[in-house]
């Protein structure tokens, strides 16, 4: 087992204080390209790329989160999931707001229509309309007032993730590399939840953490 000798104290006042900012990162470099004209030739298609793809990388860098706990041994992790979970909001929220208001320009008729019709945006609109109940509910008093529906109604954040990549290979026409490196790694934390008896090493590894 990995040990990482980390105390409350030191998570809620270090680590989680860094990551907060490492996930606010990627929006500042946005933000400040934008304040200054540097965004590309095609602004509107950088602002939509970066939103949408931090958005999907926080999304399953949350769905790792267990199984990282089961290989280091380090539960405060779990305590980084709500965090990272929100930030998948506020990204994918970003990401849905540059196509309405940016793209569309609140052509509402358009927008229907797009849903409707085009299956790479029914699938993400879809995706985002799941999480809007999940960030709602994040807070610990929704955690008590819900009980055990709470548990219930976040799985569906593994629903989610495979809408978001669904959405990300329907959309790209040509080099599909890239969000298929998304779809096995989601895959590989779909296996690793639901049937981590396929990866032996994993699974004895986690007995060990859970002995002790």
């Amino acid at each position: 087992m990995i040990g990482f000798p980390l105390s409350d104290k030191g998570l809620r006042f270090g680590l989680k204080p860094l990551i907060f900012i490492a996930c606010l990162l990627p929006f500042g470099l946005l933000l400040e390209g934008a304040l200054r004209g540097d965004l590309g030739a095609n602004p509107l298609e950088r602002v939509t790329h970066v939103t949408g793809d931090w958005g999907l990388r926080f999304l399953l860098l949350t769905l790792a989160m267990s199984p990282l706990r089961r290989v280091t041994g380090w539960t405060q992790l779990l305590r980084l999931r709500r965090m990272l979970g929100l930030f998948v909001f506020f990204y994918i929220s970003m990401h849905l707001l540059t196509w309405v208001w940016l793209d569309q320009e609140l052509r509402w008729a358009n927008i229907v229509a797009d849903i409707v019709k085009r299956p790479f945006v029914t699938v993400g609109f879809l995706a985002w309309l799941l999480l809007v109940p999940l960030a709602v509910t994040s807070t610990r008093g929704m955690m008590r007032r819900l009980g055990r529906n709470w548990q219930r109604l976040h799985r569906a954040i593994y629903a989610i993730a495979v809408l978001g990549v669904l959405h990300f290979v329907w959309l790209v026409k040509a080099d599909l590399l890239e969000p298929l490196i998304y779809a096995a790694i989601l895959l590989l934390l779909l296996v690793v939840r639901w049937r981590p008896q396929l990866l032996p090493g994993l699974s004895r590894r986690a007995g060990l953490i859970n002995a002790r």
